[in-house]
């Protein structure tokens, strides 16, 4: 039986080998998709566009200016009236417009409130509303507010404040979680469409040993493009910390792959196509990313949401490789996110595996 096993794990990861689709779609997911993901999104400000009005005719408003530099803020743009500002804004040519009005400078100069009027194009918030930050500190430069308080900010765990790192761990996680439903559904669907289907079932050989030998092969497919994603673009081209031990990550993210594969069973038995693969991956996976907090932070979501979010593998995977890779965390410590990971893992694989079972 080991012998079967083993000849029938080795066959689909010669099959994956000479579908040249398949292959393509896995290198592209795990170097250029991740690379994107990491050098592509900004969370802040980058090549900002900068509209102001300026009626004062005094120096202040000139002085903020100077510090809308590069490479966070393009050279700002002179308008000559507020309406023709707003306009800019309306044809997203300018994404955040400052008003300098008559009163602005001598109220300034008096120590009175002067008031700067800001014009954001909302439709593009995270850019934006970080521009606002950006300014409230400019300004708050210029008050000479007298303050009892000394505000000292420590960055823990990502000291440097970059987000492409964390962007493309993050991308990458979503990229094994797509790809091992995806490709484990594939790889029984494929025997529906070709027809070998019913030759499969004439096999003397058990069938928990086809189902188990399939999905495996998978996994091992998966965990090699983990490997190619590490070393090439979150080491090689972000140099992500790794403040943790890797075998650690590499064992956490064998057992979300398997919990995932179980996932990819329950899909395979209910689709007889490629297409109807890809559609109700899609509809089953966002669902569990959304609530994972890979984009939204668990704390942010409405508390139904927050709740539900625990009954997500994929929360509790994210957790543990975010704590490995920046925070550090001993394997002792880990045991939260190792159990939930087998835990919901064992539940969608028996019931995948139960699932498919039944079409044998």
């Amino acid at each position: 039986m080991n012998r079967v096993f083993w000849a029938i794990l080795g066959k689909e990861l010669l099959a994956f080998l000479r579908s040249a689709g398949l292959v393509a779609m896995v290198l592209y997911s795990f170097t250029i998709d991740i690379y994107i993901a990491g050098e592509g999104i900004q969370i802040k400000p980058r090549n900002v566009h900068i509209g102001y009005v300026d009626e004062t005719g005094g120096g202040i408003s000139q002085k903020i200016l100077t510090h809308l530099h590069t490479p966070e803020f393009l050279p700002p743009k002179r308008y000559r009236s507020q309406k023709e500002l707003s306009r800019s804004i309306f044809n997203k040519e300018t994404l955040v417009g400052l008003v300098f009005d008559r009163e602005f400078e001598k109220d300034f100069r008096q120590g009175k409130k002067a008031q700067l009027n800001v014009l954001l194009d909302a439709t593009a918030a995270s850019q934006s509303f970080t521009t606002l930050g950006y300014l409230q500190n400019i300004v708050l430069d210029f008050s000479e507010l007298d303050l009892p308080v000394a505000i000292k900010t420590h960055k823990l765990f990502n000291e440097n404040a970059d987000n492409k790192s964390f962007m493309a761990l993050t991308e990458l996680l979503s990229v094994i979680t797509l790809l091992i439903v995806i490709l484990t559904a594939v790889v029984f669907v494929k025997e529906k469409e070709e027809g070998t289907w019913e030759i499969m079932l004439l096999m003397p050989v058990d069938p928990r040993l086809i189902i188990l030998a399939k999905s495996l092969s998978q996994v091992f497919i998966v965990m090699a493009g983990v490997v190619l994603a590490l070393g090439f673009v979150v080491f090689g081209a972000f140099h992500a910390p790794m403040n943790g031990s890797f075998w650690a990550f590499m064992l956490l993210t064998f057992l979300y792959s398997f919990s995932s594969a179980g996932i990819g069973l329950f899909v395979a038995a209910v689709s007889n196509s490629v297409l109807q693969v890809a559609q109700f991956s899609i509809i089953i996976m966002m669902p569990l990313i959304f609530l994972s907090g890979a984009w939204t932070p668990v704390y942010a979501m409405h508390p139904v949401l927050q709740v539900l979010s625990f009954f997500s593998p994929l929360r509790y995977y994210i957790e543990g490789s975010e704590s490995i890779f920046y925070r550090g965390t001993e394997w002792i410590d880990l045991w939260p996110y190792f159990s939930g990971v087998m835990l919901l893992g064992a539940l969608l694989y028996w019931y995948g595996f139960r699932k498919i079972g039944k079409l044998f």
